[in-house]
């Protein structure tokens, strides 16, 4: 994975998509859901604030992100707002985690950032690994039905969304809507809540 990529971009204040707010789509799939504290993973957390406000919810909260830059401003963030958060700097890919360890997985955008279908198959299948049984992913992708644009996420088709977890986890929920942000029109996002089936189905 890129990580020099994206702790360069942290260095420098390039990212678009960090808004120091909490992504609302975690808040609202929380809440309609029912989805009990637990141990949460927050992969691609870039500077916390989705996995600090978990914590103030009552999660017990692992997070990574490849940018140590990034991961620094969190741990920051999280002392200010006096919660407790493991921080942890790497690629959630080769992070040496215990298997069924977590009931709830969020990510905002580091799935769409898998640079083609095996690599997002691969981090299907880690989730998978980390999450106990009937547990809660909620993923956040970019959204192909939006024309691409000049600053924006990587997109994804829903149809390739649905292929690549549907063997492992059971779709919920799958909606088109809009990534949390203070930008006048954020981008289009796939709002995919996901949970792990107790026996992986096969492929057609």
């Amino acid at each position: 994975m890129e990580g020099n990529h994206f702790e360069e971009r942290y260095r420098n204040g390039d990212t678009p998509w960090d808004h120091g707010m909490v992504d609302f789509n975690l808040v609202e799939a929380i809440a309609a859901h029912g989805i009990r504290t637990g141990r949460a993973l927050d992969i691609g957390c870039g500077t916390g604030d989705n996995a600090i406000w978990l914590a103030q919810q009552g999660f017990d909260v692992t997070a990574c992100d490849l940018s140590e830059t990034a991961i620094g401003k969190a741990r920051e963030k999280a002392a200010q707002a006096g919660v407790e958060c493991r921080f942890w700097v790497g690629d959630f890919l080769a992070l040496d985690l215990p298997v069924c360890s977590f009931s709830f997985v969020f990510d905002r955008g580091c799935l769409h950032c898998m640079p083609d279908a095996g690599w997002r198959e691969g981090f299907a299948a880690k989730v998978a690994e980390l999450l106990e049984a009937d547990g809660w992913w909620l993923s956040l992708a970019g959204n192909a039905d939006e024309p691409k644009r000049e600053v924006g996420p990587p997109q994804l088709t829903a149809t390739a969304l649905v292929s690549l977890v549907e063997p492992l986890f059971e779709v919920v929920s799958l909606a088109s809507g809009r990534f949390g942000s203070d930008q006048e029109t954020p981008p289009r996002a796939w709002i995919a809540l996901l949970r792990k089936r107790a026996v992986a189905a096969g492929r057609p």
